[in-house]
């Protein structure tokens, strides 16, 4: 038995390189489950988004389809980077992408008194035809040349554009930063909350923020003391203190599970072969349907190079040119999952951001992918799983992996404008507008037009001003 326990473990060793690598089983579990904790979430956001957090008449139906096809396509993703990349990378449905899947095939059916299921199942027909652009892009590697032509000073921008994304998207879930008419965002109003209320109301009522707080001071304490697994030991610390400080029970809703399977069996699966009709209507329907494909396919493929140089940088896998190793096969992965998206029936499918939170807490291989892919498996039965962990416990480990990304700036030739102006827009604009793909865009538009002006633009500066010429087209021709 220990011999073939031993043989079992030189095997999985051997297969993910995970020795090689620095790492072992143990840590490649730890991240699994933390990448897993931090993107958790998705599985009953995407569908919340998908029908506006409606589930009246239809939009009910399509919410369940879509909650499981949400979990089926972070299952296969995720996958395809274990077996296949052999990344501790993750996906699942793309935030941002699914509420303009609402906008532009939902709510044209809700405002025109039609069959919200049939603009949801043309939704997938398009999301369905931009998988396999992205894969034919991706197999003739025109993806891997485009994302090794983007200039250094971009590539140096990104993780940390992407870092200070992560870190409001931390804030924003534990509820740190708020809205505000006046400033825009604003903290977390504390006296607000808890003013003539009684003392436990007043605890429940600011207990996540202070709690997500709590988690982050645990996380830089323990890895101050270099203890593995501070980010994990921070999420299931704060898990349980959430529910002894507030007296409350984590729920579990087994009663839509038969019912979601149902839903999706009817309308989902393989409903993007009923939408072909989003091509009736002429030459104008032709001409949105085409600028749809075109609009799913830049903003998926800038998110995508934008995560995993960003992910890549924060686990060393960049090669001596600054890109990420086996980036090819991240493509594929990334382009078969969409695929796969449209034939399930959900929104376009991504490298998730969050799996930086997994890097961060030691995931080197593929293995941790496999963790993660399991646990969101898992959630198929356990109706949600995800909402076992708080957003506070999970929220401080994003806020931390903005930290760590935050280093590659520093790398960034700050004394020529020719590359600081477009290394901070690509910087502050992902985080300031909630996409990593405009960030990518308003430095590529910048860069193109300081060289172009001051006559340093070169040959190989040619694809960032293809980049340049068809963000701004998007910007003119599609509401986002």
């Amino acid at each position: 038995m220990a011999k073939d326990k031993a043989s079992f473990s030189s095997k999985l060793d051997s297969f993910y390189k995970i020795s090689e690598r620095g790492s072992n089983v143990k840590t490649e579990i730890i991240a699994g489950l933390t990448t897993f904790f931090a993107m958790a979430y998705i599985v009953t956001t995407n569908p919340n988004q998908i029908t506006s957090f409606s589930q009246d008449g239809e939009l009910a139906t399509i919410w369940n389809a879509v909650y499981v096809a949400s979990i089926l396509v972070a299952v296969i993703g995720t996958l395809l980077y274990s077996f296949y990349a052999k990344l501790p990378f993750a996906q699942a449905c793309g935030m941002g992408l699914n509420s303009f899947f609402f906008v532009s095939f939902i709510l044209p059916a809700l405002l025109n008194g039609e069959s919200t299921i049939k603009g949801y199942q043309e939704g997938l027909f398009i999301i369905l035809l931009s998988g396999v652009v992205f894969l034919i892009l991706s197999v003739t590697g025109a993806r891997k040349y485009i994302a090794k032509a983007l200039p250094d000073c971009l590539k140096k921008a990104i993780p940390a554009g992407i870092g200070l994304f992560i870190a409001l998207i931390g804030f924003k879930n534990a509820g740190i930063i708020q809205a505000n008419q006046y400033t825009f965002v604003q903290l977390f109003d504390f006296h607000g909350a808890i003013a003539g209320k009684e003392f436990f109301d007043a605890w429940k009522a600011i207990a996540p923020i202070v709690l997500a707080l709590l988690g982050l001071f645990l996380i830089g304490i323990l890895e101050h003391k270099k203890v593995k697994g501070a980010t994990i030991i921070s999420i299931l610390s704060i898990t349980v203190l959430y529910y002894l400080s507030t007296w409350t029970l984590p729920g579990f809703d087994f009663n839509k599970i038969g019912e979601s399977f149902k839903d999706f069996g009817e309308i989902g699966l393989i409903g993007a072969f009923k939408g072909y009709t989003i091509f009736e209507g002429g030459a104008g329907a032709i001409i949105n349907a085409i600028v749809l494909v075109i609009t799913f396919c830049l903003v998926d493929m800038f998110d995508t190079i934008g995560t995993l140089y960003g992910t890549a940088s924060q686990a060393d896998m960049l090669d001596e040119n600054g890109d990420p190793v086996d980036i090819d096969k991240s493509m594929h992965a990334d382009s078969i999952a969409t695929v796969a998206g449209g034939v399930l029936g959900t929104s376009t499918c991504t490298t998730f951001v969050e799996s930086a939170a997994g890097v961060a807490a030691g995931g080197r291989t593929g293995f941790a992918s496999l963790v993660t892919s399991v646990c969101f498996l898992a959630c198929l039965f356990l109706t949600p799983l995800a909402a076992i962990i708080p957003s506070c416990a999970t929220a401080p480990v994003l806020v931390y992996v903005g930290v760590l990304m935050l280093k590659n700036f520093t790398k960034v030739d700050m004394t020529d404008a020719a590359n600081a102006i477009p290394a901070f827009l690509a910087l502050i604009m992902m985080p300031l507008t909630y996409s990593i793909s405009n960030g990518i865009a308003v430095g590529a538009i910048a860069y193109t037009v300081i060289r172009l002006v001051t006559g340093k633009f070169t040959k190989k500066d040619i694809v960032v001003a293809c980049i340049a010429v068809l963000f701004t087209l998007r910007f003119f021709l599609v509401t986002m």
